[in-house]
Formats: structure tokens, sequence, C-alpha cells
């Protein structure tokens, strides 16, 4: 399969009107990968008529058909997520081990809304009056703009694109600048499936000329965003412009509370190696970490030793345990972070610099901070690198208190044996996703979103698709 570095639009690839092209840099080696269009306005516009045209169609397909389709989506992603997984790594870093295991979660996406696009229900209604007969019914919203970050390109495209088409809507994608052949590599695997021409697009270049073409085009129905809290705020005024819902999925700064009966050692083991995966770029990862006093100096000695013991490199080297930031507004944002740390009083257990026994590549080393209080910006701000900051607590107040002292919500995760404990830390976290004793939480067949500032709408499981349906209602005088 060759690699596609071009635009998708109406079904051919493309590249901009005019010629002119964006380079992608491999963060390991800051050498140029490859390049990518940078659509014009015309280009966009070549994208919403495909799709006003396209979703038309599609949405009168039965959604037999549309399961099959998708499951031949989801299939060749998984034929090719050796080669999938190659271009994340070029363009984002992460190893390829990681690389592989999120085009797998990509097609499991594909392979879960296969299923529900046949489990688009309506429903009866017994009314008032017998001569009256009440249906609701469900119906594809229409045409979808998508925005994608970097961090994750094959999974959180993939969250977008198969909910769109399983409920007969088509979708326009804008990746992100430095990783938007991923995304490309999933519009090949829907073209090669047989999704109809002008279903998906996927459109780069500028940002800011895409999102306000898109999202104040009439023919787009719906907005969708994986992102910072910044660029969710600005597209909500585009859509608040010309009234049009949006699911937004702004990030988090996700607390874990370690309770004293909890297995310390395991937990600090957990705990390190979720931090670092993909460079602590993860919005769901474990970022604050509060610990029972009388656990605290355990756990963070076990930890520390976990963090030491990665090793830093190339993600295509398979002894690579983390490989570098994914740009270099990453890595200057994490030295930041480290400066303004310890300034206020921080200890640095480990790491706390750049690795230097790289000579190119966004390289910082995983580290460890103790002595950490609110006022310090690793505290309140969504971190995105490979810095851990470990307090303590006495009571179960007093942790629930720390964990939500931020304008995030997105994920929270509680290390205890204590069932009471579980379900009060479970209840009162302010956070869409919770897990217990463990930081995977992320799959298909769940609903993935945020409360407070980490957005609203939810991504996966059975109310996924229901953001790409609209509620019709009717009313029958028999």
């Amino acid at each position: 399969m060759k690699i596609p570095n071009l635009m998708y639009i109406d079904g051919e690839w493309v590249a901009a009107s005019d010629g002119r092209s964006l380079d992608i840099m491999d963060p390991a080696t800051e050498e140029i990968a490859d390049t990518v269009p940078v659509a014009t306005e015309a280009d966009v516009d070549r994208a919403l008529d495909a799709a006003d045209r396209a979703w038309r169609a599609w949405r009168e397909v039965d959604a037999w058909t549309r399961s099959a389709t998708l499951r031949r989506v989801a299939d060749l992603v998984r034929e090719r997520a050796d080669i999938i997984a190659d271009v994340i790594t070029e363009e984002q870093g992460k190893t390829l081990a990681e690389a592989r295991g999120e085009t797998l979660a990509a097609a499991d996406q594909f392979d879960w809304y296969a299923d529900e696009a046949r489990r688009i229900y309506g429903r009866l209604v017994e009314g008032h009056s017998r001569a009256h007969r009440i249906m609701v019914m469900r119906q594809p919203i229409g045409p979808v703009a998508a925005f994608s970050p970097w961090n994750f390109p094959a999974l959180l495209s993939s969250r977008k694109i198969a909910p769109a088409i399983a409920a007969g809507c088509s979708i326009i994608v804008k990746p992100a600048r430095e990783a938007p052949r991923t995304t490309l590599c999933l519009a090949q695997a829907c073209h090669d499936a047989g999704v109809p021409r002008g279903v998906v697009n996927v459109v780069t270049g500028d940002s800011g000329m895409i999102s306000r073409r898109l999202c104040l085009s009439p023919i787009i129905r719906k907005v969708t965003l994986t992102g910072s809290v910044p660029v969710g705020q600005e597209l909500l005024r585009l859509c608040a412009e010309v009234v049009k819902p949006v699911t937004m999925e702004l990030g988090g700064h996700n607390p874990v509370l370690v309770f004293d009966d909890a297995d310390i050692e395991r937990a600090a083991e957990i705990c390190a190696h979720g931090k670092f995966r993909n460079n602590g770029q993860v919005c769901i990862a474990a970022s604050r970490f509060f610990v029972h006093e009388s656990a605290a100096e355990r756990f963070t000695a076990r930890f520390v030793a976990v963090a030491r013991a990665l090793r830093q490199g190339n993600g295509r080297d398979p002894k690579t345990d983390v490989g570098p930031l994914a740009n270099r507004r990453r890595l200057e944002a994490t030295v930041a972070l480290v400066a303004d740390a310890v300034a206020k009083g921080a200890r640095i257990e480990c790491g706390g610099a750049r690795a230097t026994e790289f000579s190119r590549g966004f390289f910082y080393k995983p580290t460890v901070l103790t002595g950490v209080t609110h006022a310090m910006d690793i505290m309140t701000e969504e971190p995105f690198c490979p810095v851990a900051p470990i307090a303590s607590f006495a009571t179960l107040e007093d942790a629930l208190a720390q964990a939500n002292n931020t304008k995030f919500g997105l994920a929270a995760y509680v290390f205890t044996q204590n069932t009471r404990t579980m379900f009060l830390a479970a209840e009162r976290l302010e956070a869409g996703m919770i897990g217990v004793n463990n930081l995977v939480i992320a799959s298909a067949e769940i609903p993935f979103g945020g409360v407070k500032a980490s957005g609203f709408g939810r991504e996966g499981g059975t109310e996924g698709i229901e953001a790409y349906t609209v509620a019709k209602y009717v009313n029958v005088l028999l």
C-alpha cells in the first residue's frame, strides 16, 4: 500500500488547487518525512459540495449494507496495521508497539459501529388518545465536520468517521497538521472498502481557514472536535453564529487517588507505565497523583524506579519505551512547566531535563516531581508531557477536594481494595470516566467524554451514534 499524501475529496486523491504543500516532520529526527497539500477555499468548497451530495444518497442505503461496508473497513485497517503504525510513529513519535495498538483500536471503532448501524432504534409512544399514533424515529443529522488531533491520529479520527457513516451521514475530516497521513490511510481503507464517493473526505492545511469555512457553512449540520480548550472555545463561537450542534472532547488533567489499602507497589507500577505511555500525550493519561500520606513514600520510590528504567529513543527501535514529544511546541511547554514547579518549591525526583544523549529530536526525560502544590502550573494546566506530579492526602474528603480542584473533568482513577471507598470516590469525582485499580479505560464499546471544561457529548458505545442522528416525532390522526 502506498502511503497517501494527497487530500481525499469526492472519492479522488487531489493536490491543492494552487499546488501549495506543507512539510511533515519526524519528531525523533527533525527530518522532513513527507508533504501534504494546503487546501484552498475552493478545495474546501469542493469537499462541502461532495459531502452534501453524497449524504443524500448514503442516508437511503439500508443499515445492513452500511454495516457490511464498515466491517470491510475494519478488516482492511487490521490487515494494514503494520503499515499504518509505521506512519503514526514517523509522524507522531510514539513507539511502534503503541502505534500498532492504536491502529487495532481504530479498527475496533469501525467494527463496533458496523453493529450499531443496525441498532438505531425509534419507538412507538402511547398518547392521550387512541385516535392518534405517535412515533419517534432517528434519522442521520447530515454532513459532519470533524477535527482530530495529533496524539492518537488513527483512533480519534476513526471515532468520528465510523459513527458518522454508520448513521448515514457524510463527513469531512480535518486532521492535525503534525499527523495527517494517518487519517489519509483511514480514508484509503474506506475507499477500498467501497464507501461511496463523497461520504468520507479529508482536507489538510490551514486549520484556521478550514475550520471557519466548515463551521460556518450551511451544508455542515454537526461539528465534532477532539482538541484543546482554546480550540474548542473558538469552534463553539463559530458554531454559535449559525446554531449547529457540537460534540467537544477537550482534554483533561486526570487525578489518581491511591488509598492506603491498595497494593501500593502494583499501583505505582501501573501508574508509572500509564503516565509515560505516548510520552504523557494522552487526554485521559493519569496526570496528577494523590497518595495517602502513609503510603506516599513507598509509592513514590517505586514510581521513580519504573520511570528511571524506561528507555528513550526512536519509536521504531523495538527496545524503546518512550519516544520523543510530538513537536517542539510540546517540548518547550514541558520545560516551562518543570521550571515553574521548581521555582515554586517542587523537588525533582528523577528527570527534569531534556535528554541530552540525542542530538536531534524532541526528547525530554521522564520526570517525577514531589512537593507540588496547587499554585504550580503542573497541577492546573493540562500537561501533555512526561512529567508526573505526586502529592499526598490524609482523608477521602481531602483527596476528593484536591482531585476536583481543576476546571477539567475528563477521567479519574482510584486504587483501593475497599468497596465503600471505591463507590464513594467514583460517585464524587467530577469526571466523565472512572477507572478503578486500572488505567486502561478507553475502548470502542464505552461512552468516552468528560464534564466541565473537558467538554460535552460522548463518543463510542451505544451513546456515540446518537450525536449523528436527530429524533423526529410523528403524530398521526387515524
